[in-house]
C-alpha cells in the first residue's frame, strides 16, 4: 500500500503548500529507481562534463547551500565558464542582479532592491556566500523565477487572466505545456494531501498545476536562452527539488526548447530522499549527494 507520509515539504510564494519532495508521497506507477551510487569527486567528474547542473535544494536546510557552494567553486575551477541560474531572484530584477555583480550596490541594496524578503523570504545568509563568489570571480547570476503576481493570478484565475503586461516575464502562452500526465499525477497526489480529499475541486488543481508550470517553464525559458546566446558556458541550477525531480519540471522544459542540438543535464538531490525503492523504472534524479565528507571535495 502506498505510504502517504510527509516529511519534508515544499512552499510556494503562492502561499500553499506545492510539493512534498521525498519519495513517499511522490510515487506514481511509474516511480523511481535507485540514483547512482558513486563517490563525491565521481558525482563531481560526471557534472562537469555537463551542459547544464541541477541542484535540487530544500529550502530551510543550511547544508544544502553550505553544499552547493562547494561544487559551484569545483565546477568553476574545472570549467571556468560557469553561470548560476537562481529560483531565488525573480525575472523583472535581473538588473538589480547584475548591479551588485558589477560592484554598483552592496548586498543590503540587493537584498532591498530585489524585494528579497517579500518574495523569497527563506534566511538570505543561505545565498550571500554564492553570491559573494559570483562577484569576487564575475560569474554571472540569472535571475529566473515567475513575478509572485503572475503566479498567484494564475493560480486564482487560470492562464487566460493574464494581461500582455503580466506576460513581460513569462514565455509565450503556448509554450506553457501542461501535458505530462505523470508530472500532473504527482503533483495531484500532493496537492489532495495538502487539501485533504474532497476539500479541492478540479477547476482548483487545474489552476494549482497551471501555475507550477508555469514557473517550472519560465525557468526553463531563462535557462534556454542564456545557453543559446553563451553555447559555451555551463549553467548551475539552484532551485527546489520539486522543480527537478524525474526531470519533469525545468529539465525537460530545458531540453524541450533545442531542436538543433542536445543538452547534457545532470541533476543532483543535496538532500537525501526516504524510502527510495530499487525496483522501478524511473530514477528521482541522477545523484544523491551523501554529505559528510568534506575532505571528498579536495
Amino acid at each position: 500500500m502506498r505510504t502517504r507520509q510527509i516529511s519534508q515539504l515544499c512552499a510556494w510564494s503562492l502561499g500553499m503548500i506545492l510539493f512534498c519532495t521525498t519519495p513517499a508521497c511522490a510515487q506514481s506507477p511509474s516511480s523511481f529507481v535507485q540514483p547512482q551510487q558513486l563517490s563525491q569527486p565521481e558525482i563531481l567528474q560526471e557534472l562537469a562534463q555537463a551542459d547544464v547542473v541541477y541542484l535540487g535544494e530544500t529550502h530551510d536546510r543550511l547544508e544544502d547551500h553550505q553544499v552547493q557552494l562547494e561544487i559551484i567553486q569545483q565546477l568553476y575551477r574545472r570549467h571556468g565558464k560557469v553561470a548560476i541560474a537562481m529560483e531565488m531572484f525573480q525575472r523583472p530584477y535581473q538588473g538589480v542582479v547584475d548591479r551588485y555583480l558589477a560592484g554598483k550596490i552592496t548586498a543590503a541594496e540587493l537584498v532591498e532592491q530585489s524585494e528579497y524578503n517579500r518574495r523569497w523570504a527563506y534566511p538570505w545568509e543561505y545565498y550571500a556566500p554564492i553570491l559573494q563568489f559570483a562577484k569576487q570571480h564575475q560569474v554571472p547570476v540569472l535571475a529566473l523565477n515567475t513575478p509572485t503576481e503572475v503566479t498567484r493570478k494564475v493560480a486564482r484565475e487560470g492562464l487566460e487572466s493574464l494581461t500582455a503586461t503580466d506576460q513581460k516575464y513569462i514565455p509565450p502562452i503556448s509554450e506553457i505545456h501542461t501535458d505530462n500526465l505523470e508530472y500532473r499525477q504527482m503533483s495531484q497526489q500532493a496537492y489532495e494531501l495538502h487539501h485533504q480529499v474532497g476539500q479541492g475541486n478540479s477547476t482548483n488543481f487545474e489552476r494549482f498545476f497551471t501555475a507550477q508550470v508555469l514557473w517550472d517553464e519560465t525557468m526553463a525559458d531563462k535557462i534556454a536562452q542564456f545557453l543559446k546566446t553563451n553555447p559555451d558556458y555551463q549553467v548551475v541550477v539552484l532551485a527546489g527539488q520539486a522543480h527537478i525531480v524525474y526531470g519533469y519540471g525545468i529539465p525537460s522544459r530545458v531540453s524541450r526548447r533545442f531542436t538543433d542540438r542536445q543538452v547534457v543535464q545532470r541533476s543532483v538531490l543535496l538532500s537525501p530522499p526516504e524510502n527510495i525503492s530499487s525496483d522501478q523504472k524511473k530514477a528521482i534524479a541522477d545523484f544523491v549527494w551523501q554529505q559528510g565528507d568534506k575532505d571528498a571535495l579536495n
